[in-house]
C-alpha cells in the first residue's frame, strides 16, 4: 500500500496548492475541502480513496471531461510524521560516506593526474553516495545461508564509490585502487579495476553491466520477472528477494529504460525497487532544463501503474514547510524549473537568500534567521540519510506493485566550485589544492593538508567504531556485495540420439532447418532433467517458426493463468497460459525477449540454477535489432543459445529490406564468446546444439551459442560421425563431384549451399570437377586461423583444403565480407574467390533473389570457370 494519508499533512498540502483556476464559490469550496478531511479523520484513508474512486467515476459518467493528475506537490511522499525511527548510527553512517566520497574522488583524480586521459568520473557517485551507503548499509542483502541475494543495479557512472567501499571493507587495496582503468599495466600484485561494471572483466565482483546505459533498467524489469517464474514455475523459490536498481534521471531518455513499465506493473512485480538519481543534470547540461524532470517522470510511472515516492526534501526543510502556513514554499518550487535548480545548486547561500528566498516576503520570512551556510547546507532528500531510509522501508513494504523512488540530488554534491550542479561537472576529473582542501572541510575528512593535496587514500583502523559498524552492517545482510558467484551443479545432457536421431540421420527427409530445431527442442522439453531448465522465448512468432504445438505440451508462462477460454480452444494448437507455463511469449518486444534471455541465461551466476535459454526470432531483429543488449548479454558471462530463423537475405523471398538478414553473422564474429554458426542442413545443427549444451551446462563456460536456421524445405543427408568435430570446428568435406584434371573447390554455407551443391553439378557438366565444402562456421575458421597464426601452426582451414585443389569459390547468403573473413588462412598459392549479399534486400522469390544477389547455382558455376580462366 501506499504511505498512509495524514489529515495534518493533508491540511498543509492543500494550504500550500492552492487551486491554479479561480474560484467562484471559496467557502462552499471550504466546506468540501473540511468534509474530506473529516472523513480521513473518522474512517480512515482506504474510505477516503474509495469515495474519490466514487466520484471519479460519477464525473465519467456525467461526461465532466476531468481526470485527476498524476503529478504531486513538489514534496517528500512520505509525511515527517510517517518516517520511521532510523535505526542506525547516523553519526557514523554520515562519516562512513564521507570517507567514500574523498576516496572515490582520490581515486579517479590519482589516475588522472599520472596519466591525463584516463577518465573517470567524480560527480556522478558525489549526487548518488547517500543513495548507495543507505541501500549498502539496511537494504542490500548479499547471498548467504539464509537468503538468496538481492540483485542490485548501480548506476555505471558510480563505480568509483563502489570501489571506495570495497577498499574499506577489505576486498580491493590500495594498489588495486591505484590501478583504476589500467587493466593492462597491473604490477605489484594489484588487479586493474575497470571503467564501469563489467562481469567479464571483474568476473567475481560485478553482476550486472550496465555502462551502456538503458540496458540496466530494462534488464533489472526482467530479472525481477524471470525470479517470479522460477518460483511459479517451482524452480527455485525467489521469495524474500528484491531487485534494486539505481539509475540516472537522464537515462531514463533511453527508450530501454522506459519500455517494459506497463510489463512491471501488469506483473505487480513488488519485488522491483527503482531509485532514480534526479541530479537534474546529464553529461552536457540539464535533463530538463525548461521543465522538472521529477514531475515529468512521476506522471510517467504513476500512469504506468508503479508506486511512487517522491524523496525531494532533507530533513532541514521540515521546519521550514512546517512553518509555512500560506504554501509559499511549495508555489515557489513549481515555478522553478531545472535549469533554474541547477544555479541555485552551483551557487552559495548568499546567492540563495537573495534569488530563491528573496523572490517574496513569505520565502524572505521563512529564511530569517539562518545564515548564508545554514542556507547553502540545506539538503536535497537524496542527501539525507533519514530521508533516504524512510523512501526504501516504505518501498521495500510496499505490495503489489512496482516502486520508483525518484530522488533529489545535487550532481558533484559537496564539491564547491570545482563542480556542483556546474554545466561541465560531469567531465570533472581534477581539483586543485584549494578545492581538496575545501572538500575536506566540507565534509570533516580526519585528512591533514598534505594527505589532501596529495590525494592521500584514508582508511580507518581496523578497531575504530566506523570499521566495526561497517562490518557489522553488511554480515546482518549477507556478507559484501557486489559479489559474483558462479557455483552451480553440472546439468546432463542427454545423448544426441535420443532426440536428434530424425536430423542426424535424416535419409533425405526432406525439412527445414527451422522445423529440425522446434522438433529437437521439443525432445529435449521431454527429458526429465534438463526439460525443466529449458526456457524457450519467442517475440510473438510462435506460430511462424511451427512452435505452436509447445503451446499445450509446456504452456505460456502467465503470472495469472489463464483467466479466458481461448478462441481455438479446441484446436490441438490452441493458445495456453498457466502460471508454471514455461515459454516466454514477450509480445513484439525484441527488447524485452533478449532481456529476458540475459536473464535465464545468467540464472547459474545469479541464483546459482543453471538454466537454458533457447530465444528464437527473425535473424534481421537480432544482432541489428538488439546489438547494443546482446553485447552486454556478453559482458554479464551468459550461456544459451540465440537462434535466427528465417535467415540470410535471399529466405525470405517477399519480406523485402528490413527483414532480410545479411550481416548477422558479421557482427556475431566481433563478440568474442559468441559462436556463430551458419549450418547448411539440420544433422549439423544437432550436432552444434548438442555441444553447445554441454560446453555451457557441463563444461560450465561462459560462451553462448548464435545458430542462424531457414524456413527452406529440402532433402537432409545423414551426418556422418567422423565429420562431428569438423562441423564444431567451421567446415568439412562435404562430397566430391565430377571426374577430370581440371578441379575447383566450393565452399557454402546455410541456405545457400544447396546452390553450391547445384553448380557442382553444372560444373561436372562441363568436365570440371568439384571438392564441396559445407562451412557451418565462418567466424570460427577465421578466430582459428588468427590463434594458429600466432602460434605458427597451420589453420584448420588450410588443412582441411590442403586435399583439395584449384581456385576457391565461397559463396554464403550474408555480405561478402563473412566469408572474406577466412581469406588469409586459406593454403597459400590458391585463388579466393568470394560471392555474398551485399546491398539492400528485395522483395521477391528465392530464385530471383538469388540470381539478382549472384549466389545462386549458375552465378557460383560462373564464378568458378571464370577463375579457372574460362
Amino acid at each position: 500500500m501506499n504511505a498512509p494519508l495524514h489529515t495534518e499533512h493533508l491540511r498543509a498540502l492543500m494550504a500550500m496548492t492552492p487551486s491554479p483556476l479561480p474560484d467562484p464559490d471559496p467557502a462552499e469550496s471550504a466546506e468540501w475541502r473540511e468534509s474530506f478531511l473529516a472523513l480521513v479523520d473518522a474512517h480512515g484513508p482506504e474510505r477516503a480513496r474509495f469515495m474519490l474512486d466514487e466520484l471519479a467515476r460519477i464525473a465519467r459518467q456525467q461526461q465532466i471531461g476531468w481526470q485527476p493528475e498524476l503529478s504531486t506537490p513538489y514534496v517528500n511522499t512520505i509525511a515527517v510524521d510517517a518516517q520511521p525511527a532510523f535505526p542506525g548510527d547516523l553519526a557514523i553512517e554520515e562519516r562512513l560516506g564521507s570517507l567514500m566520497r574523498w576516496n572515490a574522488l582520490a581515486m579517479v583524480a590519482r589516475a588522472n593526474q599520472a596519466y591525463g586521459e584516463l577518465g573517470g568520473h567524480i560527480a556522478s557517485y558525489a549526487s548518488a553516495a547517500d543513495l548507495f551507503e543507505v541501500g549498502f548499509n539496511h537494504f542490500f542483502c548479499a547471498r548467504d545461508d539464509r537468503h538468496r541475494g538481492d540483485l542490485v543495479f548501480f548506476q555505471p557512472h558510480s563505480a568509483p564509490g563502489v570501489y571506495a567501499r570495497a577498499y574499506l571493507e577489505g576486498r580491493l587495496s590500495e594498489q588495486d585502487l591505484q590501478h583504476y582503468r589500467q587493466e593492462i599495466e597491473v604490477a605489484d600484485g594489484a588487479r586493474g579495476l575497470c571503467s564501469y561494471p563489467h562481469p567479464w572483466l571483474m568476473p567475481d565482483f560485478w553482476q550486472f553491466p550496465t555502462g551502456s546505459m538503458g540496458i540496466g533498467p530494462i534488464s533489472s524489469i526482467y530479472h525481477a520477472r524471470f525470479m517470479r517464474y522460477l518460483s511459479h514455475r517451482r524452480l527455485l523459490d525467489c521469495s524474500g528477494r528484491k531487485v534494486w536498481g539505481v539509475f540516472g534521471d537522464g537515462e531514463m531518455d533511453e527508450p530501454e529504460s522506459m519500455s517494459a513499465l506497463t510489463l512491471a506493473a501488469r506483473e505487480k512485480l513488488d519485488n522491483l525497487v527503482w531509485v532514480v538519481n534526479c541530479n537534474l543534470q546529464r553529461l552536457d547540461g540539464p535533463v530538463r532544463g525548461n521543465g522538472r524532470i521529477i514531475d515529468e517522470l512521476e506522471k510517467l510511472f504513476a500512469g504506468a501503474g508503479w508506486n511512487v515516492i517522491k524523496l525531494v526534501w532533507g530533513s532541514d526543510w521540515d521546519g521550514l514547510f512546517a512553518r509555512d502556513a500560506s504554501g509559499a514554499l511549495t508555489r515557489a518550487f513549481a515555478d522553478t524549473v531545472d535549469g533554474q535548480m541547477q544555479t541555485f545548486a552551483a551557487k552559495d547561500g548568499r546567492f540563495n537568500r537573495e534569488h530563491f528566498f528573496g523572490q517574496n516576503e513569505a520565502l524572505a520570512r521563512l529564511a530569517q534567521g539562518m545564515t548564508d551556510e545554514q542556507i547553502d547546507r540545506l539538503k536535497r532528500g537524496g542527501h539525507d540519510i533519514v530521508k533516504i531510509h524512510a523512501a526504501y522501508a516504505a518501498a521495500a513494504a510496499h505490495r503489489g506493485q512496482p516502486t520508483v523512488i525518484l530522488a533529489h540530488t545535487k550532481k558533484g554534491y559537496g564539491m564547491g566550485t570545482a563542480g556542483q550542479g556546474r554545466m561541465t561537472t560531469h567531465s570533472q576529473k581534477k581539483l586543485d589544492e584549494g578545492e581538496l582542501l575545501a572538500f575536506r572541510n566540507r565534509f570533516n575528512l580526519p585528512l591533514s593538508d598534505e594527505q589532501a593535496t596529495t590525494l592521500s587514500f584514508y582508511k580507518p583502523a581496523a578497531d575504530s567504531a566506523e570499521m566495526q559498524y561497517l562490518k557489522q552492517r553488511r554480515e546482518a545482510l549477507g556478507g559484501s556485495m557486489p559479489r559474483r558467484e558462479t557455483a552451480c551443479d553440472t546439468l546432463p545432457v542427454p545423448a544426441l540420439a535420443s532426440y536428434a536421431q530424425f536430423a542426424v540421420a535424416a535419409a533425405g527427409k526432406e525439412m527445414s532447418t527451422t522445423m529440425a530445431f522446434v522438433r529437437m527442442l521439443g525432445n529435449l522439453m521431454k527429458d526429465g532433467q534438463l526439460g525443466p531448465r529449458i526456457v524457450p522465448i519467442v517475440a510473438d512468432e510462435a506460430r511462424t517458426f511451427g512452435m505452436a504445438n509447445l503451446f499445450k505440451q509446456v504452456g505460456i508462462y502467465s503470472s495469472v493463468g489463464q483467466r479466458y477460454a481461448p478462441e481455438d480452444i479446441g484446436s490441438v494448437l490452441s493458445y495456453r497460459e498457466a502460471i508454471d507455463g514455461q515459454i516466454l511469449e514477450e509480445g513484439i518486444s525484441e527488447a524485452g525477449a533478449i532481456a529476458s534471455w540475459t536473464a535465464a541465461a545468467t540464472s547459474y551466476s545469479v541464483h546459482g540454477l543453471a538454466m537454458l535459454p533457447f530465444y528464437i526470432y527473425y535473424s534481421m531483429f537480432g544482432f541489428q535489432r538488439v546489438g547494443d543488449a546482446i553485447w552486454a548479454a556478453a559482458d554479464q558471462r551468459a550461456r544459451g543459445f540465440l537462434l535466427g530463423a528465417t535467415s540470410g537475405r535471399t529466405t525470405l523471398g517477399g519480406e523485402g529490406l528490413q527483414h532480410q538478414d545479411g550481416s548477422s553473422h558479421l557482427v556475431a564474429a566481433t563478440i568474442p564468446n559468441c559462436k556463430a554458426y551458419d549450418p547448411a542442413f539440420a544433422g549439423e545443427m544437432a550436432v552444434i546444439v548438442d555441444a553447445g549444451m554441454r560446453e555451457m551446462l557441463v563444461e560450465q563456460r561462459d560462451v553462448f551459442y548464435y545458430i542462424t536456421l531457414m524456413n527452406e524445405n529440402y532433402a537432409q543427408p545423414d551426418v556422418p560421425p567422423d565429420a562431428h568435430a569438423d562441423i564444431l570446428r567451421g567446415c568439412y568435406r562435404f562430397s566430391s563431384v565430377g571426374q577430370g584434371s581440371r578441379r575447383v573447390t566450393l565452399m557454402g554455407s546455410g541456405a545457400i549451399f544447396t546452390e553450391v551443391l547445384k553448380a557442382a553439378r553444372l560444373l561436372a557438366e562441363d568436365g570440371i570437377a568439384s571438392d564441396v565444402f559445407s562451412v557451418t562456421s565462418w567466424s570460427e575458421l577465421s578466430r582459428d586461423g588468427l590463434a594458429c597464426e600466432a602460434s605458427g601452426q597451420t589453420p584448420f582451414v588450410a588443412s582441411q583444403l590442403a586435399s583439395s585443389s584449384g581456385p576457391v569459390i565461397a559463396a554464403t547468403d550474408y555480405v561478402r565480407a563473412v566469408a572474406e573473413s577466412v581469406r588469409a588462412h586459406l593454403p597459400e598459392g590458391r585463388r579466393f574467390v568470394t560471392l555474398g549479399t551485399d546491398g539492400f534486400g528485395r522483395s521477391d522469390t528465392r530464385a530471383a533473389l538469388r540470381r539478382f544477389f549472384g549466389v545462386d547455382a549458375a552465378s557460383i558455376a560462373k564464378a568458378a570457370r571464370k577463375a579457372l580462366g574460362d
